[in-house]
């Protein structure tokens, strides 16, 4: 299949390197944000892009029948832009996976095993210590902001900090600054703290990490703990999500089930190289 990327910041260069991992995948060419996307020649483009732009240029390639890809990671967003998705996907005969990092995507699919073994239960999801993607590119789009670093510090039970470090661009008032990140949707949520240093760049880390418990019930049976954890290359395993979710979207294509997905609504053999019969033999 031929896969192209829109976007080559972080995500996109690590997906360039996924794709060409790939067994059955070619490289189609990489496009930035602002170049023709009618020029765009492939069955699934990642769209690497900023969390608030995925939707237009999602959008615009659902409409010209090519399958896409997003990292989106605006929680409380995401039913939104799935429902806007879906109807222009299902018009068009293509496929859009949202949300296809690894928080919201991989987690996702963890939580929703987890919640099948305990239906009664609380999950908690702890991020980090780690530096967030989505909450630092959020930082960067700030007025003010020369260059930005938000990190997450997991406080347990699904409480996290934000510690967000700026540079300020020359003449911007650091109290202004301030507020404007306090009062952005990726931040108002969070205890966050805002720090003015003169180098981003000697603090950045793309190191990040996830610790996520579930207690719960089991038909009757109380006291069931499952807890999963990993430590990760950020942009490495969310480029990786996403060309593994581009393969998904092509055999649904395929099979005639058009429109908007999530990861729960993936088979996972779908995300996988191979036959179905020679994949189940090897994992069941």
């Amino acid at each position: 299949m031929k896969v192209a990327i829109l976007g080559y910041g972080n995500i996109g260069r690590a997906a360039e390197k996924a794709i060409k991992a790939a067994p059955d995948m070619e490289l189609a060419g990489v496009f930035h944000h602002n170049d023709c996307l009618n020029c765009i020649d492939a069955d699934v483009v990642l769209v690497c892009t900023p969390t608030r732009e995925v939707q237009k240029f999602a959008t615009v390639l659902a409409a010209r029948c090519i399958c896409t890809v997003d990292s989106f990671d605006i929680h409380g967003q995401i039913w939104n832009l799935r429902d806007s998705l879906d109807a222009v996907c299902r018009s068009n005969k293509c496929v859009s996976v949202i949300s296809a990092g690894w928080d919201p995507g991989s987690d996702s699919m963890i939580r929703a095993i987890l919640m099948a073994l305990a239906p009664k239960g609380i999950t908690y999801t702890n991020f980090g210590p780690g530096r967030s993607m989505g909450h630092t590119v959020a930082a960067k789009s700030i007025p003010g902001v020369k260059n930005a670093l938000s990190m997450t510090i997991p406080l347990g039970t699904g409480i996290h900090r934000r510690m967000v470090y700026i540079e300020l661009a020359d003449g911007a008032d650091f109290k202004t600054v301030e507020a404007a990140i306090l009062a952005d949707d990726y931040f108002a949520h969070d205890e966050t703290h805002v720090v003015a240093v003169e180098s981003v760049d000697a603090l950045n880390n793309v190191a990040h990490g996830v610790n996520l418990v579930r207690s719960g019930v089991s038909g009757e049976t109380h006291n069931q703990r499952f807890e999963f954890n990993m430590e990760i290359n950020n942009p490495a395993l969310t480029g990786q999500v996403m060309v593994s979710c581009a393969r998904a979207a092509m055999k649904m294509k395929d099979r005639g089930e058009y429109g908007a997905k999530t990861m729960i609504e993936i088979a996972p053999v779908d995300l996988l190289a191979g036959t179905k019969e020679s994949l189940v033999k090897a994992l069941v």
